[in-house]
């Protein structure tokens, strides 16, 4: 008795699927790896590449004009689409989106008020919910959304500045005046801050954070470099009294800050990690941890020092595997005497080595043809950051902000595009978080219409079924002509077309007549690849 062609395919892509993820025994031949491979430096098939769209005073979405515009939720979901065109047409690979910029929320939270920055208005409803949609928007184009967040920072000088009776009328400030500390003092720039050393805070500003990662199926949390605020006029941040009650045994109060704040970080990271695993965790610090001067495993750099000035120890959350990934804001140009791009990277790269925390680099796309260091006004400056970068353990760059990513000022953006994110690209994986063997998709249609582009259309067999891991998405590859690819093929991104969040795709730039030969592969929510599939030449 024979049996049916899809039971007998199905049959078949299993055998071939398990010898595929199955170890191969000790007498087998070795096979090449694809690290072994030459691959092209300008088409990399795995990076992080990203842009920050800030919400804190309107900086790029949502934009003040759309808090009137006739009808304000559809004008801030377009200009959000917007940012989304933008990154799909430079290969972004993620965006990270400011969430709660001022303790306050773009969701429904159940513990925080809704921003200002939506409606102009601190507390009121705006109709809506924002990062439902903004998760939602990214997903589709299969970009990884983060939601970034400022744990500590209350409110801004042009908003509720230091009057408390400015905040929301539900905020939790107003039932807690002495959770906060305005600063500076008296002087331009004042605004409130939690205080990160009474306990209260720093568990009130995880919960009100992890509500977001409960409830919402963000891809990582985000934190920039504001955590005790930045010296100004002077002053010091009036915690005396707080130290004196809740030291632990501290005598200098300077450790206890930064004791304070690794607490912070190192609560919240294996918090995330306890209600979902597979989101991600990191941090955007100021891109100076200590001078060589100040500490023999300091940079070669003269600036200011985020162990010093905001109690951030940034080198031991990566050397303790509190965070994921890492995001030095290194904000100064090649050669620059003070702190020196071209020193600092691999400074930061050597911090990174050895551990699984990531390296992504922040770039300063606001300096390009607007700084009195003259090195930006070449517009090869930026192209060169991501050039250099190359040779040392970078997995990524993150542009700020969206408006000088897309003002494209002296045309810095076309040039590092066409040089480095020419090509699409898979997220960077982390091997050290969950993951499954993914069984390879069957492509089981591919068709032309008349202008020539190709359907394709396939099946993701036991998906999340036993010992397999489930797709969230898809890679896409292309050769041309009739070809059989091995690993080397995929090695990096030069076949690579683009991935997808559905089970087929529409090649819109395969020309009429070309022969062509497709490979899919799945990917999990971590970007974790399947084996590839079998070929599907197009006539």
């Amino acid at each position: 008795m024979t049996r049916p062609l899809g039971a007998a395919l199905s049959a078949a892509v299993l055998t071939v699927s398990l010898l595929a993820v199955a170890p191969a025994p000790a007498s087998a031949a070795p096979t090449r790896s694809s690290t072994d491979c030459v691959t092209n430096p300008a088409a990399p098939k795995r990076e992080f590449r990203a842009m920050w769209i800030s919400s804190v005073v309107n900086i790029d979405w949502p934009t003040k004009a759309s808090q009137t515009a006739p009808d304000r939720i559809a004008a801030q979901k377009a200009e959000y689409l917007g940012w989304l065109d933008l990154a799909q047409r430079l290969h972004h690979t993620a965006v990270i989106v400011q969430v709660r910029p001022t303790a306050d929320a773009f969701w429904p939270s159940p513990h925080e008020p809704w921003s200002e920055f939506l409606t102009g208005v601190r507390g009121q409803d705006p109709g809506w919910d924002p990062l439902a949609f903004l998760i939602d928007e990214a997903h589709k184009r299969n970009l990884e959304f983060h939601a970034w967040m400022n744990p500590y920072r209350v409110s801004m000088p042009d908003g509720a500045g230091v009057d408390i009776n400015k905040l929301a009328p539900d905020h939790p400030v107003r039932q807690h005046p002495d959770w906060v500390q305005a600063y500076p003092v008296n002087a331009a720039g004042a605004r409130l801050y939690y205080n990160p050393g009474i306990p209260e805070v720093r568990a009130f500003v995880q919960t009100a954070m992890l509500d977001a990662v409960a409830r919402y199926d963000v891809d990582g949390v985000h934190f920039d470099d504001y955590f005790y605020p930045y010296p100004a006029a002077g002053q010091d941040f009036a915690d005396d009294a707080t130290f004196a009650a809740y030291n632990r045994g501290f005598t200098d109060k300077a450790d206890w800050r930064r004791d304070n704040i690794n607490l912070l970080v190192r609560e919240f990271g294996a918090a995330v990690k306890r209600v979902k695993p597979w989101v991600k965790f990191g941090i955007s610090p100021f891109g100076i941890w200590r001078n060589k001067t100040a500490d023999p495993l300091g940079s070669d750099t003269a600036g200011s020092q985020s162990y010093d000035i905001i109690s951030a120890d940034t080198r031991k959350w990566v050397k303790e595997g509190w965070i994921d990934y890492i995001v030095p804001q290194i904000y100064w140009s090649i050669g620059f005497t003070v702190a020196d791009y071209a020193k600092l990277i691999p400074w930061w790269s050597d911090v990174v080595a050895g551990t699984d925390v990531q390296l992504y680099i922040g770039e300063a796309d606001y300096k390009i043809a607007a700084n009195a260091d003259t090195n930006w006004n070449d517009p090869r400056e930026m192209t060169d950051h991501l050039a250099f970068a190359q040779d040392y353990n970078v997995s990524g760059h993150v542009h700020f902000s969206a408006v000088q990513v897309r003002a494209n000022k002296l045309g810095a953006t076309d040039i590092y595009a066409a040089e480095h994110y020419a090509h699409p690209a898979l997220v960077p994986t982390m091997t050290h978080l969950p993951h499954k063997p993914l069984m390879f998709p069957v492509v089981t249609s591919a068709t032309r219409d008349g202008a020539g582009a190709v359907t394709l259309r396939w099946h993701q067999p036991l998906d999340g079924v036993g010992p397999f891991g489930k797709a969230t998405s898809y890679a896409v590859y292309r050769f041309d002509g009739t070809h059989v690819p091995n690993a080397c093929d995929l090695a990096d991104a030069t076949h690579l077309i683009g991935t997808v969040r559905a089970d087929s795709y529409v090649d819109a730039s395969a020309r009429p007549g070309q022969r062509y030969t497709y490979v899919v592969t799945a990917l999990d929510r971590l970007w974790n690849e399947s084996p590839m599939g079998l070929p599907r030449p197009v006539r």
